[in-house]
């Protein structure tokens, strides 16, 4: 950069990067290596006039040079570079006693004669300036030193070295230097915790691990200057060897196979750390290490005493009679001496509890039960001790049983009043049971005479009024009626307390829980009762629903009460309190009224009608109401019946003119052969147009009446009817024959016509036959030979439609068979709705 035509009087050059150095004819180098990524790399220049105050700033940025493609030439090319001037590494040692100034290298080169250097320093105190520490002589490029070093601030200096010719010239790329500080063993080995604490269990095996030390070194590292060793020293208190330390790592372990905590707490060690692997003119620290010995439950508690006898009045509870202590050579306060006391004997009643105080760890013994004087005048009692933590077998000593004492109470005898058994009396009462209903008998008895004379009772105020006493004979009733559907009754509980006093004024308390058992006093509802059923006859769910609780609730019975209606619906259970309502087969639409009656499972039983819309809809909201009367007075026709009807009719009537027009009425002129169904039978496979036949047994009819016959006309083309007359008649068939349609009434030629039409089955029977003499001569060509290109076999394609065929050729009951419409198609459905709404 040209750093005269920015501020020619610049007195200080610096760069705002450290990895990039910038001398004064403005030569830009780097002071370590630079990695470039793909983004542009920026720094600054600053320049500054101290004089003047002025100064300047050059922006640089940095981008990878794009590398050039080489090609290859199939002869190498031999080229002569120059030689790159540069000496090897040098080794300065650490804290050098000189003299000083030391020469440590000289670099040369070819054509340089001036050297100037730039160096920087790596380890813990890089951010320090070591100015002044080296410096090279322009002329010859020695490198001398200027004072001592210290390894541990300074491990190594890397010096940048520029060669430069008398003008200002650098004819040499700047060459990097590294100058390496050997270590010396100047630094002694330090313990990393000025004291070590560790614990181990006591009666621990040899070989358990206690814990490690850990010491570290300044010097150079992987050398003898820090390779360390470890040892003991001494021990406190000083008996026989408890621990041992590995030299190399610093583990301590125990060595003594009975570390008992009783005898010695503790260990004090001292021990000691060396580099040059332990050699004795290596430079060594010493520490200090605490190992505590924890205590484990190798000691039995034992008790001081072992028989113990106290007094306490009868009916006293929760009162402390004894404390009882005992012995334990565990450290206090672990769970190895915490006492657990427990009675093992004479308190079958559970009338005795011995709990430990956990100050003093003595067993604290109490009557959680009166005792009764007139029953046991004194109690035998065998306590047993044990610690929290498990008992733990010392080495080399044998196993110990339970230490226990026994301890003898005396029962005191009182004057005691009256004493209800039980003491708590339950009652159960069924709900709506009539006031003053007896519930039950409550006495209590003096326990000096064992029997209930003179004793009267009471109930005091202030409590639930359910129910009061007899004050002679304790008999208990009702005052009001019971309910748990009412007020404070929906508990369904309540406790009573009773006094009971006798003679001298001794009262005995008891309590009376009475309790209200649910009874069956609701009869299950049916929740909806009008519903409205479309031609999908989708089930209808009746849902019952019964105040009372179990057992009188669920599950309910559904029956069907009327008859006629039991015929036409059915019930079917669907879970405990539902069930399915719908019709047994095809019933007409209409409003039912169907009687329903519910039994829960305690026999009651609750009435219903529900009204049933069996409505021809598809949603329930298309029943708009309107419906048509059945026979019966209640069940209408809706307006899909009524559309079935009409096509139904219209149905009927195209067939019955299809059948007038193929009878016809009348009289052919000329008999009828075989051949005149080719004008009949189309064939279905042709693809091209037909032949025009003319055939001279084909007589078109007169549209004069006088001819016996009539036709009717479509345009330019006659339609023909067969008439009776002479040639293949119904008759003939009848009879056996079948060459006439008619027969001639009267002689001379002349037909007469006749009125009357033959029935379809006749018709059938007619034409049948002939339809198969004509199919057959279809399968012969002009050759009369037989042809295969006039009937066709087809496969099966599905099942045929419900309606059946409408032509003339149909059965005769399929002409009455209207029923499918009634069910139609979901697909011809959703149509006519369409159509209907459109």
């Amino acid at each position: 950069v040209d750093l005269k035509e920015c501020l020619q009087s610049a007195e200080f050059i610096s760069s705002t990067d450290g990895n990039f150095k910038v001398l004064e004819d403005g030569s830009v180098y780097t002071t370590s290596a630079v990695s470039l990524s793909d983004e542009k790399k920026t720094f600054t220049i600053l320049l500054k006039d101290v004089q003047e105050q002025v100064q300047k700033k050059i922006h640089v940025s940095l981008v990878e040079e794009e590398k050039k493609k080489i090609r290859h030439a199939r002869d190498t090319v031999l080229k002569r570079t120059k030689r790159r001037w540069g000496p090897i590494p040098s080794v300065m040692i650490e804290n050098s006693l000189g003299p000083f100034p030391l020469q440590i290298q000289q670099v040369q080169s070819d054509t340089a004669q001036n050297y100037t250097i730039y160096y920087s320093a790596s380890g813990p105190g890089i951010d320090q300036d070591p100015k002044g520490l080296f410096y090279i002589e322009r002329e010859t490029g020695n490198i001398f030193a200027t004072r001592a070093v210290d390894r541990e601030q300074y491990p190594s200096f890397q010096i940048i070295c520029f060669a430069t010719t008398p003008d200002g010239y650098s004819p040499e790329v700047p060459l990097v230097h590294t100058i390496r500080i050997e270590d010396d063993n100047d630094n002694a080995p330090y313990f990393t915790q000025d004291l070590f604490e560790f614990c181990v269990p006591e009666n621990s095996k040899p070989g358990v691990v206690v814990g490690k030390v850990t010491a570290e070194d300044r010097d150079e590292p992987y050398t003898l200057h820090t390779t360390l060793k470890y040892r003991i020293v001494s021990q406190n208190p000083p008996i026989t060897p408890a621990f041992s330390l590995h030299g190399d790592t610093g583990v301590i372990s125990v060595l003594l196979p009975q570390l008992d905590r009783e005898l010695v707490p503790s260990y004090t060690l001292l021990v000691e750390v060396r580099d040059m692997a332990g050699q004795p003119f290596g430079l060594c620290t010493t520490g200090t290490v605490v190992v505590k010995i924890e205590d484990t439950n190798d000691n039995a508690p034992s008790f001081k005493q072992i028989q113990y006898e106290t007094r306490v009045e009868e009916n006293k509870v929760h009162v402390e009679i004894l404390r009882v202590s005992v012995v334990d050579l565990d450290e206090p306060g672990s769970p190895g001496s915490g006492a657990v006391y427990e009675i093992i004997r004479g308190n079958d009643d559970q009338a005795f509890e011995i709990t430990t105080d956990k100050n003093t760890n003595e067993g604290i013994l109490c009557v959680v039960k009166g005792l009764d004087y007139e029953s046991a005048k004194q109690r035998v009692l065998v306590i047993g001790v044990n610690n929290e933590a498990p008992y733990l077998l010392a080495p080399h000593s044998q196993q110990l049983s339970q230490s226990t004492c026994s301890v003898t109470v005396h029962v005191l005898d009182v004057d005691e009043g009256p004493v209800f058994k039980p003491c708590v009396l339950r009652l159960d009462v069924k709900e709506c049971e009539d006031i003053g209903t007896a519930i039950g008998r409550y006495v209590a008895e003096d326990p000096e005479t064992g029997n209930s004379e003179g004793i009267r009772y009471r109930i005091p105020p202030g409590q639930c009024n359910w129910i009061n006493i007899d004050d002679k004979s304790g008999e208990i009733r009702t005052v009001k009626v019971l309910d748990r559907d009412i007020g404070e009754m929906r508990r369904g509980q309540c406790n009573i307390t009773v006094l009971a006093i006798d003679r001298n004024g001794k009262t005995g308390t008891g309590t009376i829980q009475v309790c209200i058992v649910p009874g069956n006093k609701n009869f299950p509802r049916i929740a909806q009762i009008d519903y409205i059923m479309c031609r999908d006859r989708k089930p209808i769910c009746l849902t019952a629903q019964d105040g009372d609780e179990t057992p009188y609730s669920t599950p309910f019975v559904y029956r069907i009460t009327d008859r006629n209606l039991d015929s036409m619906w059915k019930i079917t259970p669907h879970n405990d309190n539902s069930a399915y309502l719908s019709p047994k087969g095809d019933i007409p639409f209409g409003v039912y009224d169907i009687p329903v009656s519910v039994m829960d499972n305690g026999g009651k039983v609750g009435e219903h009608t529900v009204r049933v819309n069996y409505c021809d809809c598809v949603t329930p909201t298309e029943c708009d109401g309107r419906s048509r009367q059945l026979g019966g007075g209640n069940v209408t026709l809706g307006l899909w019946a009524i559309l079935a009807m009409i096509l139904g009719s219209l149905l009927l009537l195209l067939i019955l003119i299809t059948i007038c027009g193929c009878c016809g009425r009348g009289v052919m002129h000329r008999q009828v052969t075989d051949d005149c169904a080719n004008h009949n039978l189309i064939i279905s496979n042709t693809e091209a147009p037909g032949e025009e036949v003319m055939d001279h047994n084909i007589i078109p009819l007169q549209s004069t009446c006088d001819q016996g016959g009539y036709g009717v006309k479509t345009g330019d083309q006659q339609t023909f009817e067969m008439v009776k007359g002479r040639g293949h008649t119904l008759e003939s068939v009848k009879g056996g024959g079948h060459q006439t349609l008619g027969s001639v009434k009267e002689g001379g030629g002349q037909t007469m016509m006749d009125t009357c039409r033959y029935s379809y089955s006749e018709w059938h029977n007619f034409t049948h036959p002939r339809l198969g003499e004509k199919v057959h001569l279809c399968r012969q060509d002009e050759e009369q030979k037989h042809s295969e290109d006039y009937l066709l076999s087809y496969n099966y394609e599905g099942k045929g439609s419900l309606a059946g065929s409408v032509g003339c050729c149909s059965d005769q009951h399929e002409e009455e068979a209207l029923d499918f419409l009634d069910q139609l198609e979901p697909k011809f459905r959703t149509l006519a709705e369409t159509c209907i709404k459109r």
